[in-house]
């Protein structure tokens, strides 16, 4: 596991999450950031060690300096280290977590139904591989 980045767990069928993953490379030039798609191995083993249980896999989840982050607040937290103006959307913290999080949940339970799903996870080009952890 390559512990010195910030490591973002997603739904590797998912095209809302697919569309996430490629704006946060997108905006991410100093590349913090590396990716293991939900299904994977690599996930499994963050989310065991962090206690992340079945009710939260719908979720993105950011694993940061050995903290995991859920739903609104890894969005937040994933947009700080992005460039600007992105940091800016740390202000959204003010928002109640339950609004936030209400919010997040609705998307989430439809993310399928709205932007449907893929048979395979992601494959990322050459460019960016060294961003996605293998099992």
């Amino acid at each position: 596991m390559q512990s010195q980045s910030e490591v973002i767990i997603f739904d590797g069928v998912c095209n809302l999450c697919h569309a996430a993953v490629n704006f946060v490379i997108k905006h991410d030039s100093a590349e913090r950031f590396v990716f293991a798609p939900l299904q994977s191995n690599t996930a499994k083993r963050y989310l065991s060690k962090h206690g992340v249980t079945d009710d939260a896999l719908d979720s993105v989840i950011l694993i940061k300096a050995d903290q995991c982050f859920l739903r609104s607040d890894a969005a937040i937290e994933i947009a700080k280290s992005l460039d600007a103006p992105w940091p800016l959307l740390r202000f959204i913290r003010f928002v109640p977590k339950v609004i936030r999080d209400g919010l997040y949940n609705a998307v989430a339970k439809r993310r399928y139904s709205l932007f449907g799903t893929r048979a395979i996870c992601i494959l990322p080009t050459e460019e960016i591989k060294q961003r996605f952890i293998e099992d």
